[in-house]
């Protein structure tokens, strides 16, 4: 808890998003909920961000030479009828479901990581391996407190300003600093999941497992092989889950019923050198990674921390990427446009740059979101060390995902052109008046805001 008596001291800072490239200079404020709307006063000509763990990966948690603001974190609170929660914004995914398990409830949507804030999950609208079935982060946000352009603090629904609510969830931070939150919960029965692993030969057979899948289990993810040609194109792991009932559990597990997920294991080096994600490693790294992987294996017992979150077991692990650090590129076609993410694996298989995780998912129906990513489809996400031999690439495939009706995903975007994303995202005008509304005097900014054009700013 803070010291209200005291006044948050400013200082500069240089940021970056978690891909380490583009970094900015910004003034920096550590605020509690009721110093925001203060805080906002001392803000200049560049405006204002709130900015959680930092783990977007271009530059939308940036504001080069404004303010960002970080809140200091509160106890979550599980509604009377645990159906729920009330949560900061500043409560990272990580400690909310260590509070969570301890009351026998998880949360509705977790991404590939643990470490990102409430807030940043509602600015992105986070997505996880069970879009297919539950959707996005933000359909399971009841209601969230906001403090807006004015200073005004609002609590927000979808029924009492449907407006707000959709420039908000997938806003990334435009439109004010989201304080808190209430959230839906899930019950489970144990931390453990029952896992489902079997390899692929390739993106067509992986789709279509996934496919027959789809209205049966919760959780489906494929990681999949981005430099393999021919015949292997896309070939994949494809993992399934379910949260364990306490009867599934080994006898290990049962010890453990309610084993908290635990910090890194281990923390990559800084001095890490460049080059170590080149062609030959990862090409190396995939051949052993496929080949390891069982043909078929049914009812394996994981760790939450083992299925949703491999990569939080290592510290820094962006680091691997060296000192020019790395881009994501996650993109997202229709369903009818299969044919499109074949063709964008033969170009990204051709082009013979390495990407460390590459992933493949299917995406449920989208929400109302204005800026919202997910749309009833397929997503591939894959990451590769930020060389300039990228460039005419990632524009190749811009311009594939534009003429099928695909979009981008501006929590991993770095790079991507105001006229890409304007035809991507055909909701920004309405996204550009709710902010306006909001936001009069243009108060909200980042580095990415201004890259694309989502308000008037300095």
């Amino acid at each position: 808890m803070s010291d209200k008596a005291s006044v948050p001291v400013k200082a500069v800072h240089k940021l970056t998003g978690w891909g380490r490239t583009a970094a900015t200079y910004s003034m920096t404020q550590r605020v509690d909920e009721d110093q925001v709307a203060s805080a906002l006063l001392g803000a200049n000509e560049r405006g204002v961000l709130a900015r959680g763990m930092g783990r977007s990966y271009g530059d939308a948690a940036q504001n080069g030479r404004g303010l960002v603001l970080s809140l200091l974190d509160h106890e979550p609170q599980l509604l009377e009828d645990r159906s729920g929660v009330r949560v900061s914004a500043a409560t990272s995914l990580h400690d909310l479901m260590g509070f969570l398990l301890a009351h026998e409830r998880f949360v509705a949507v977790t991404p590939g990581t643990r470490y990102v804030s409430v807030g940043g999950a509602i600015a992105c609208d986070i997505h996880g391996k069970n879009h297919h079935v539950v959707g996005s982060f933000g359909d399971h946000v009841r209601s969230f407190d906001l403090v807006d352009g004015t200073g005004t603090l609002r609590t927000i629904t979808k029924a009492n300003d449907p407006e707000a609510f959709n420039a908000t969830v997938g806003g990334m931070g435009l439109t004010g600093v989201i304080t808190s939150a209430v959230l839906d919960v899930i019950p489970v029965e144990s931390a453990w999941m029952r896992v489902d692993t079997s390899r692929v030969p390739g993106v067509e057979q992986v789709m279509a497992r996934i496919l027959e899948t789809d209205s049966t289990t919760t959780y489906s993810v494929a990681w999949i092989d981005t430099l393999a040609r021919g015949a292997a194109l896309g070939r994949s792991v494809l993992t399934i889950g379910e949260h364990a009932r306490a009867g599934e559990l080994t006898a290990k597990a049962a010890s453990k019923r309610w084993l908290q997920p635990g910090g890194p294991l281990v923390n990559a080096p800084s001095w890490l050198p460049r080059g170590l994600v080149s062609l030959p490693t990862i090409t190396a790294f995939n051949e052993v990674w496929y080949r390891k992987a069982p043909v078929h294996r049914q009812n394996d017992i994981q760790s939450i921390s083992a299925f949703f979150h491999p990569l939080d077991g290592v510290g820094g692990w962006n680091r691997m990427y060296g000192s020019t650090g790395m881009v994501q590129y996650q993109f997202v076609v229709p369903d009818g446009a299969e044919d499109a993410l074949v063709r964008a694996l033969e170009m990204i298989a051709e082009a013979r740059n390495p990407s460390f995780l590459a992933v493949i998912k299917r995406f449920g129906p989208g929400n109302e979101g204005y800026l919202s990513f997910p749309m009833e489809g397929w997503t591939l996400a894959l990451d590769m060390p930020a060389l300039s031999s990228l460039i005419p690439l990632f524009a190749a495939l811009d311009d594939l995902i534009v003429s099928v009706g695909g979009r981008l995903y501006l929590a991993k975007d770095s790079r991507a052109a105001q006229a890409t994303m304007t035809s991507m995202y055909p909701q920004i005008e309405a996204f550009k008046a709710a902010k306006a509304r909001l936001d009069p005097q243009g108060l909200f900014q980042s580095d990415l805001a201004r890259r694309l054009g989502l308000g008037e700013f300095s």
